[in-house]
Formats: C-alpha cells, sequence, structure tokens
C-alpha cells in the first residue's frame, strides 16, 4: 500500500506498462495530463475533449480516489461503452491515494 509518510502524494501505477509509476501532489490534472507529463505514451484520439472513448482505463484499484464521474462518462456509461470499473483517463482526476490501473489493450501503442 502507498506509504503515509508521503502525505499528499498521489501515486499511479500503471500495471501493463511494466508497473510505471507516479508520484505527484498536483491533485488538480487530469489523469491523462499526469501521464503525459511523465513521459508516458496513452492514446486520446479526441484532444481530451470526453468525446470518444480511446483514453479509457480499466482500474484495478483505487476507484474510490477518482472525481466524480463526468456528464460524457455517464452517457458513455448509458451507452454501454464504459464498464463500472472503467473510466476516461481526460475526465478523471484522482484525488488522494494509489490508483492502480491497466491500458485496455485496444488502446495500447504497440512500443
Amino acid at each position: 500500500m502507498f506509504s503515509k509518510t508521503n502525505k499528499g502524494m498521489v501515486r499511479i501505477r500503471i500495471q501493463n506498462l511494466g508497473n510505471r509509476t507516479i508520484e505527484t501532489k498536483n491533485t488538480e490534472r487530469k489523469v491523462i495530463e499526469l501521464i503525459h507529463e511523465n513521459g508516458i505514451d496513452w492514446m486520446h484520439a479526441c484532444g481530451k475533449k470526453g468525446r470518444c472513448t480511446t483514453c479509457k482505463m480499466h482500474i484495478l484499484a483505487g476507484q474510490e480516489y477518482l472525481s466524480p464521474e463526468t456528464p460524457q462518462e455517464l452517457q458513455f456509461r448509458d451507452l454501454k461503452r464504459l464498464l463500472p470499473n472503467e473510466r476516461l483517463a481526460c475526465q478523471a482526476s484522482i484525488l488522494q491515494g494509489e490508483l492502480v490501473l491497466r491500458v485496455p489493450e485496444t488502446s495500447k501503442f504497440p512500443h
């Protein structure tokens, strides 16, 4: 589990990208922004506007630490394009704790 000595820090761990880990105090940034700022490629076909689902992430742990779902996410959920354990990286912010996720194989870059 995430150490209490990192008070105020949040952690994102991407399991199927070699367990790449991001630690930051900046909880006002979208998950995709934190991923890109740390040099990790992550697909986003609509320019991070919540208009597609190419940036979706499969949440393995820590979903309770994410910001509330946006209207865009709720719409995709109603259309069955987001499963209960999926969120859009361009819409969700991590507010505290540790988020463990996977890139869907359909959105994973080949490198």
